[in-house]
């Protein structure tokens, strides 16, 4: 089940945001947030922000984005500034909402998810729902729009779990719709991309702990 992304070396990566601690980008669709395990697998967010940004030291990512999912990421370009971007999102004080295309029709207007899951050690990286062993997701959701054979759902998920919002989708225990386009949790789709789109992203400033939110606009 494995997906490999396409080589992406000829799209140039799209800065929102920078200052001296830290930058804002929007990711592409298929395209890693951190090296893969591969020698092949090297072009990713954290990549092209080391060479755009050569002064840039530490692990730069305070955290990721699925490769199939497009949108919002921040990155520390200092060792200080990683901190403590990572420690807000540890501590729940970053706050996100996605906007993503559902297959079938979504009757309910809104709801609150709370499923445990964990990876399939045996299928990785696909999650599998386990009460007992698995990590607590919370994810609320509202119908944005409703289409002849689809939905448009915001997702705004209160954890940060692997694969959260694709599995809350698609279980029936959850929202019971998969996003169009996941090749793990639904099908593929014409459309050539999984349709999730990290579409805001509030946090502190590294610096001064001034409040910043980014926004940007759903490109499906």
């Amino acid at each position: 089940m494995k997906f490999r992304p396409p080589n992406q070396r000829h799209r140039p990566l799209s800065i929102l945001h920078h200052e001296d601690s830290f930058v804002v980008v929007d990711k592409l669709p298929d395209f890693l947030s951190v090296p893969g395990r591969d020698a092949d697998m090297d072009d990713c967010v954290v990549a092209r922000i080391r060479e755009l940004f050569p002064a840039a030291r530490g692990s730069l990512a305070a955290h990721r984005l699925d490769m199939e999912t497009s949108g919002l990421m921040v990155l520390g370009l200092t060792p200080d500034a990683h901190c403590h971007l990572s420690l807000q999102f540890e501590q729940r004080r970053v706050h996100k909402s996605y906007i993503a295309l559902v297959e079938g029709i979504v009757e309910a207007d809104a709801g609150h998810i709370e499923l445990a899951f964990r990876v399939d050690v045996h299928n990785r990286p696909l999650q599998i729902l386990d009460p007992i062993h698995g990590k607590r997701g919370i994810t609320d959701w509202e119908v944005v729009e409703r289409r002849p054979t689809n939905t448009r759902i915001r997702f705004i998920p209160h954890t940060g779990r692997t694969h959260q919002l694709r599995v809350h989708a698609a279980h029936p225990e959850g929202l019971g719709h998969p996003i169009i386009g996941d090749r793990l949790y639904g099908k593929p789709s014409s459309q050539g991309r999984m349709m999730l789109h990290s579409t805001t992203l509030t946090f502190h400033h590294p610096e001064d702990e001034t409040q910043l939110k980014f926004e940007i606009p759903v490109p499906f």
